[in-house]
């Protein structure tokens, strides 16, 4: 037997030697790689679970309604600026500018009230619509008083307190359409791109109304809300039928709702825990802790100027809280959410009010806006997820009522407690009061055990 060439042995091993550290660094590149891969993945999901929840805009109907009033409410918030503005051109007086308020209080909390109970025995389509060309109507009619000069004060008021209620019946109607078009699980995502869209459009439309009303363009503020509102028109528009889910119950024994319904939906409210201690926590948030009828002294005295920042700050702390909510759609306990939201506010609205430099206090109000949205959120979805649809648009317009009458009261509460005891104690002490008065709500088992799933 010939003896083998040592050689080729040789050879051989340094070739099986190269092949197995090819394979190893092969099989370590392949973990690397796999490892990298992981981290991206799980990078992906954090980052998908961090922005704004965009899933419920693969519904058509949805999207048309978000994009529109999105759109529109920019518009809205022109006007908002523009009309105050004129009416104080027109009188020179801040008495007016403040009767404003008080005009359009009343036909939002009848209309607000009385529309919810049309929109659960009507076509919620008609009536969106309906209501919206009202609202677009009174829009082309400042339009038309401000290119006619006409300066009329008593036109200004009638106008705003039609305004009101059309704007309240438009509201508790949309609020009752959305979960009609979305399944229950998108509808906490839906109302976040809602109150996002609109805490963004509070900040950029007062900056657009003030070029313009500044130069005296009131015609052209007013034209720019109406073209705008058109793009929300189109969406009411485009709507399916939606009529009333009642079963048993013909279309034409439908009547028109009075008194009574609006009683009913009230009754139901005061015999559902939830809702009635979710409306009840923002009425205090409001009431206790909103300090905006102190931002004007405050700039003055305390700042030295900046009262633009400090009206804008809790709106961008809104929007930069819905642009990164996606994560708000996975929290099940929501009823303790809503509350921990609610004390976060004011215990920034407190902290706020110590502060001795305009950006502490302007970063502090944007904490404050960020669970002003986060609370906003969880009461609008465990309004519409909890009660049965045809009380829905009854709920919505105590809803509207709550929103826009508690920030009213609010100002009431910060410029009187201002005037006796000083800026500090009233803005500092009204967040503090909304933490005492709010923190038993955590120990309540109706908002405690309240889930997603209830």
């Amino acid at each position: 037997m010939p003896a083998p060439d040592s050689s080729a042995t040789a050879e051989t091993a340094a070739e099986t030697a190269a092949e197995s550290a090819a394979e190893t660094a092969a099989a370590a590149g392949g973990d690397v790689a796999e490892r990298i891969a992981t981290r991206r993945s799980r990078a992906g999901r954090l980052a998908r679970g961090t922005v704004i929840d965009l899933s419920p805009l693969r519904h058509a109907d949805f999207r048309r309604l978000w994009i529109g009033n999105s759109v529109a409410f920019i518009g809205f918030a022109v006007t908002a600026v523009a009309v105050p503005v004129q009416v104080y051109d027109i009188t020179g007086s801040s008495f007016w500018v403040g009767l404003l308020g008080a005009v359009g209080f009343l036909p939002l909390v009848v209309f607000g009230l009385w529309g919810g109970a049309i929109a659960d025995a009507a076509d919620r389509r008609v009536l969106l619509i309906s209501s919206s060309l009202v609202l677009w109507g009174c829009t082309l009619a400042l339009l038309l008083q401000a290119l006619a000069g006409l300066r009329s004060l008593a036109l200004l008021l009638v106008l705003v307190a039609v305004q009101s209620g059309a704007f309240a019946v438009a509201s508790s109607t949309r609020g009752a359409v959305v979960p009609r078009v979305l399944p229950a699980s998108e509808v906490a995502s839906a109302n976040t791109l809602n109150f996002t869209a609109s805490t963004i459009a509070s900040a950029a439309g007062p900056l657009l109304a003030g070029a313009l009303v500044g130069r005296g363009w009131f015609a052209v503020a007013y034209g720019v809300d109406a073209a705008l509102f058109t793009l929300a028109l189109y969406a009411a528009l485009r709507l399916p039928a939606l009529p009333p889910l009642t079963e048993g119950e013909a279309p034409a024994q439908r009547q028109v709702p009075g008194l009574r319904s609006v009683v009913e939906g009230l009754a139901f409210i005061s015999k559902s825990p939830v809702l009635l201690l979710s409306f009840a926590v923002d009425i205090a948030a409001m009431f206790f802790a909103l300090p905006r009828a102190l931002f004007p002294q405050a700039a003055a005295e305390q700042f030295g100027g900046g009262v633009g920042w400090l009206f804008a700050a809790i709106a961008i702390g809104s929007s930069l809280a819905g642009l990164s909510s996606g994560w708000i759609r996975r929290v099940r306990h929501q009823g303790v959410a809503l509350v921990v939201a609610v004390l976060v506010w004011g215990a920034a609205v407190a902290v706020s009010g110590l502060a001795r430099n305009l950006a502490a206090a302007v970063v502090l109000l944007a904490v404050a806006g960020a669970a002003d949205l986060v609370s906003a959120v969880y009461r609008q979805t465990i309004l519409q997820t909890y009660a049965p649809d045809e009380m829905r648009g009854r709920l919505q317009g105590v809803f509207v009522v709550v929103v826009a009458g508690g920030p009213r009261l609010g100002d009431l509460r910060a410029g009187a407690t201002a005037a006796a005891y000083g800026l500090t104690a009233s803005w500092v002490g009204g967040g503090i009061a909304c933490v005492i008065v709010v923190l038993p709500a955590l120990f309540v088992p109706a908002l405690r055990h309240y889930t997603s799933r209830t």
